[in-house]
């Protein structure tokens, strides 16, 4: 019989290494959150390697959940090439977000609530977690799944409008074309935005480009890239004019120099990454 304590320990302990994960508490509530009980019963579709453009599947030979202590994405819905994301790349994100217990965060995309249990892991019984899901089945699902943790609640909402009052950390599981004002205007000082910001490439929406952290400074905002990313969409938070602008904007390269986001308004320079109507990604240093 499978010693999934055991698995766990091993697969959190890969994802320190493969993720360079800093944060110990991270580690383990990679080691202790059950990710079966998120993902129901087994056998599973795990993505597979496909041709170029192509999207391919295997299932697990049966229903034993070591199967799920890899880095690999597993199918919520393979229809719309939907899945619990990444371990790897989940962990390296959420290592950036640099959550501290007592912390109240908003995780929009939340899905059937797997990674949200690890960040109700981080920010422990003193903390909050207020979860959004936009699709309704997967909301129920989360809800559920989720019942148990006390500091997280699940709203079935559309986290580009859904205002959960001052937060200290934002994590958008969805891709967007530019950070919503809304989120922005959410951070506390210090408070810490992570958003894909990411060029539709399929008629579902997919889209590829960066993971964008934001920290309030001051009186303005620091920012950086801190990844590439390939996600499901952001349906809120597209734009049509903004992913033209954002495409040129990944085709000229530079993303890795942004180190600012402004509010303020002002005439593009060679400054501007991406210039936005109401903000703009900045290679300046701004405090």
């Amino acid at each position: 019989m499978t010693d999934l304590a055991v698995l766990r320990e091993f697969y959190a302990e890969e994802l320190r290494a493969v993720s360079n994960v800093r944060s110990p508490s991270l580690v383990r509530a990679f080691a202790t959150v059950p990710r079966e009980h998120f993902l129901g019963a087994g056998p599973w579709e795990i993505l597979a390697p496909a041709d170029p453009g192509g999207v391919a599947y295997r299932t697990t030979e049966d229903a034993d959940p070591r199967h799920l202590y890899h880095n690999v994405l597993v199918a919520i819905d393979t229809a719309r090439r939907l899945h619990n994301g990444e371990p790897a790349a989940l962990a390296l994100w959420m290592d950036a977000l640099d959550l501290q217990p007592g912390e109240r965060v908003v995780h929009i995309g939340c899905g059937v609530g797997y990674y949200t249990a690890i960040l109700a892991e981080l920010v422990g019984s003193t903390g909050h977690i207020t979860a959004i899901e936009l699709d309704t089945d997967l909301a129920a699902r989360s809800r559920k799944n989720l019942s148990h943790l006390a500091q997280v609640e699940v709203l079935e909402r559309d986290g580009t409008t859904y205002d959960a009052g001052p937060t200290d950390a934002i994590f958008v599981n969805a891709g967007a074309t530019h950070p919503c004002p809304l989120w922005l205007g959410a951070l506390r000082p210090g408070g810490r935005l992570l958003v894909p910001i990411t060029v539709a490439i399929s008629p579902l929406g997919h889209g590829r480009g960066g993971m964008l952290k934001v920290t309030r400074n001051g009186g303005g905002f620091s920012a950086r890239f801190i990844s590439e990313v390939g996600i499901f969409p952001c349906l809120g938070a597209r734009d049509p004019e903004m992913n033209e602008k954002l495409t040129g904007a990944f085709r000229g390269g530079a993303w890795h120099g942004v180190r600012s986001l402004r509010q303020d308004r002002h005439e593009p320079t060679e400054t501007c990454w991406l210039h936005g109507g109401d903000f703009c990604l900045s290679t300046e240093h701004r405090e």
